[in-house]
């Protein structure tokens, strides 16, 4: 299964080159043609167990203090977010604040629950930036954060009850662009982007990468080097990374200096992005799903959506949604029940209202074309 992934990685990159944001042309397709346009999808649907439904350009409620009555709210009063992972049960979720190392179970009209704190160094970007459950969470109960430390950038695990423990070690640290983000391969492997520490490319550091490790940090079976941990090369400043759990396609954003990118992950050197943003809206994290690619969007305030084609293109044209609604977005995670977990930074330059920072939960798009913003 494993080959058949990197195989299939090797050969399903786009091979026609770039894109970015334009604005729509009627009845013309990303890839020319007229593209079949489904009826606008509002991902501001509250899960089926809150109440109401919002429609298109509708304020949410206004909160009082950290009392949020937006249906999708799930959890306030946080500082910035810089990761979250959604428990099997989808109701519960573990949300990682990036500069205190905080590790938060949330649940919808619970209050936060304290799981861990892990000792972070938040300089040059970095903190706590990463967090995926193990492939075998159900029997494990197991956590892995990406962290900054003062001496080098890191993998660790964390268990109920114990201190973090150093699972990958060594990643250089530097005064900037020491940002990471984790995601978890369809074979239960690690898949660590790594930020480049502000030094230049080098195919010996560990930074500006893409490593794929078993959960006791050795290097997965099946990478292009069986000694080493390097899956993909290229990374300057990643903000995040999703695996489609049907297609099995991976993606990566990243901020390259002068504009932002999002990667399909293929082994060896990451080829010429799938898409870019020349006007830098800070991608942040991401979520996969057949035919669709959504990424949470900082600078800009909103959540980005593509339609990826089973083969790494993309069809239709992008949306652009909840376009200054929540604030500048960060953390995103697809729950087991298929609902989309995002989490705001708006402590963190951003104009915070009273509950914030937040954890949402909202319909994502579907897979399609049409946009609203």
């Amino acid at each position: 299964m494993l080959l058949g992934l990197l195989l299939a990685g090797c050969a399903t990159f786009p091979d026609d080159g770039p894109r970015d944001w334009r604005e729509k042309i009627e009845g013309q397709g990303e890839l020319g043609g007229p593209p079949t346009i489904p009826e606008p999808t509002d991902p501001r649907q509250p899960p089926a167990q809150g109440g109401g439904q919002s429609e298109p350009g509708d304020e949410p409620p206004a909160p009082n203090g950290c009392v949020d009555p937006d249906p999708l709210v799930v959890a306030t009063c946080l500082e910035p977010i810089g990761a979250i992972a959604v428990l099997p049960d989808a109701e519960t979720a573990l949300v990682a604040e990036r500069a205190t190392g905080r590790v938060l179970k949330v649940k919808k009209d619970v209050e936060p629950e304290l799981i861990a704190t892990v000792p972070v160094a938040a300089t040059g970007g970095g903190g706590l930036t990463g967090l995926v459950l193990s492939h075998s969470y159900d029997e494990d109960q197991l956590v892995y954060a990406y962290v900054t430390t003062p001496s080098d950038n890191r993998v660790v695990r964390i268990a109920a009850g114990e201190p973090p423990k150093p699972v990958f070690t060594g990643i250089p640290r530097g005064a900037t662009n020491n940002a990471g983000a984790l995601g978890v391969d369809i074979d239960g492997s690690l898949l660590v982007a790594t930020g480049d520490a502000g030094g230049p490319d080098s195919p010996t550091s560990l930074a500006g990468k893409i490593l794929r490790i078993d959960t006791l940090g050795r290097p997965a079976k099946g990478n292009p080097d069986p000694s080493s941990a390097v899956l993909s090369s290229g990374l300057r400043s990643p903000g995040g990374i999703c695996v489609d759990p049907i297609t099995t396609l991976a993606w990566v954003t990243d901020h390259t200096g002068v504009q932002d990118a999002l990667h399909l992950v293929v082994p060896g050197p990451l080829p010429a992005p799938a898409w870019t943003w020349p006007d830098r809206p800070g991608v942040a994290g991401c979520m996969a799903q057949p035919g669709v690619v959504a990424i949470a969007q900082a600078g800009s305030a909103s959540l980005f959506v593509l339609r990826p084609t089973e083969t790494g293109g993309f069809t239709g044209e992008p949306e652009v949604l909840l376009k200054d609604t929540y604030g500048r977005l960060s953390a995103a995670a697809l729950a087991p029940d298929g609902l989309l977990w995002l989490g705001t930074v708006n402590k963190a330059g951003g104009k915070p209202v009273s509950s914030d920072d937040r954890v949402l939960r909202i319909q994502p798009p579907a897979g399609g074309g049409a946009s609203w913003a």
